[in-house]
């Protein structure tokens, strides 16, 4: 049987793995259905995208989300495609993070709760909090043997390694699949969702919704998503793309979709934007006909900037993008002092004068701005031809940074590789 949430997963790319019986129980009534998100950092990356777009698609199709922020179990660590055990968050430092996630899932699920698929966040802190040890082990432990828990790949591939496995990270599929029973018993929560690396997890749920309730539950997952070159998804040269403004800035989360290959751009587009088949079926034939004009990657960017900063931030980028990279034969002294300071999203740094009147060479300065975390990473970049001041390619470790390098007495843009920027003002 067929269901129209489950083949708009399908047809873009977001479709592993699914429970038999589940495209029945999406048609038979609005159902509840749950994500879990991880709060290792007080914002989610675009790795999380995919999960918060399975909920929005959820929701749009009708049904009502939950989205579990993970207190309790970000205490213990999903061993889930980890070869070792995660360090454990302090419950002042799990109470920043779920509170900055869940500011930003605020922003993609409707929670309004005259609606009735408004979306409801859930902290499964709140009931684990009272449940100690030995209640949990004779009232969900018992149901679900040693022998299941390590057929899962997660717990072979680490007992297999060097470090093995912590009783502590063995009970996490434990732990996770009681979210689920407590959802399906108090919420009635018929539906898991995520990434293709918690199926383990997930069916542990729905095994232990059947033998402790004699309860039927459904599950789904997502591919995990990949580059085309084989390097990991969600990096730039700055490590995580966030979806906090303050960590990635508008104009760097928009430049990260604006450079994916044409293979991933065909790809991500199904993904990541909710654009009609035949709009995407003719961003791809124009772009096919015409692939210098980048349709594809302009389009990517633009929906999912708008998606995650809103319109404002998405034409800030625009505009950044035009000033540092049309007619770029032009010399930076070209930019007007406006140009520069109204630059949205790159980096900006302000140093003393008095850093400049001692003349440091090229590859010091870039160390102690903190544009490079080390003087080796930055000589090594220079000898590269990696660094760029003011539009001109710096050639030698022994260049020196004085005043008369200034735009307009007090600036310098500083291009690292292909798509970072900096404006360091003296102040």
């Amino acid at each position: 049987m067929t269901n129209p949430f489950i083949e708009e997963m399908r047809w873009r790319g977001m479709l592993q793995d699914i429970m038999p019986g589940t495209a029945e129980q999406l048609n038979k009534e609005i159902t509840s259905a749950y994500i879990g998100f991880d709060p290792t950092a007080d914002s989610l990356h675009i790795g999380s995208l995919v999960p918060i777009l399975l909920l929005v698609h959820l929701q749009r199709a009708g049904h009502k989300p939950y989205a579990l922020v993970g207190g309790a179990t970000g205490m213990v660590g999903d061993p889930s495609g980890k070869s070792e055990e995660r360090s454990m968050l302090s419950e002042a430092i799990l109470a920043k993070n779920m509170a900055g996630v869940k500011a930003q899932l605020e922003k993609f699920l409707d929670f309004d709760p005259a609606k009735n698929n408004a979306a409801v966040m859930v902290n499964n802190f709140d009931w684990f909090k009272d449940i100690s040890f030995l209640d949990f082990i004779r009232d969900a432990g018992k149901h679900i043997t040693v022998n299941y828990m390590m057929a899962k790949d997660s717990v072979k591939k680490r007992l297999e390694g060097e470090n093995g496995m912590s009783f502590t990270e063995f009970t996490y599929q434990l732990v996770q699949g009681y979210d689920f029973y407590w959802l399906y018993k108090n919420k009635n929560c018929k539906l898991q969702m995520g990434g293709s690396d918690q199926w383990g997890n997930i069916v542990t749920g729905t095994e232990l919704i059947r033998r402790k309730d004699g309860g039927e539950a459904f599950a789904f997952t997502c591919p995990l998503i990949k580059k085309a070159d084989g390097t990991k998804f969600g990096k730039s040269e700055q490590g995580n793309v966030w979806l906090d403004a303050e960590k990635t800035t508008p104009f760097q989360f928009y430049q990260f979709w604006l450079n994916a290959s044409d293979v991933d751009a065909a790809a991500w587009i199904k993904i990541f934007t909710f654009l009609s088949r035949k709009n995407i079926d003719d961003i791809i034939d124009t772009h096919s006909k015409n692939a210098a004009g980048r349709a594809l990657q302009k389009t990517l960017a633009k929906e999912l900037t708008i998606f995650v900063h809103g319109d404002e931030e998405y034409n800030k980028a625009v505009e950044t993008t035009a000033k540092l990279f049309a007619n770029q034969s032009a010399p930076a002294e070209s930019l007007s002092e406006d140009d520069l300071n109204n630059m949205e999203g790159i980096i900006k740094i302000d140093v003393a004068s008095a850093r400049l009147t001692e003349a440091a060479d090229v590859v010091s300065f870039l160390a102690e701005t903190s544009i490079f975390s080390s003087k080796g990473e930055a000589r090594k970049t220079v000898q590269g031809g990696g660094i760029s001041i003011n539009r001109k390619k710096v050639d030698s470790i022994d260049m020196r940074i004085e005043s008369s390098l200034l735009l307009h007495t007090k600036y310098l843009l500083i291009q690292k590789g292909k798509k970072n920027y900096y404006l360091v003002k003296v102040v």
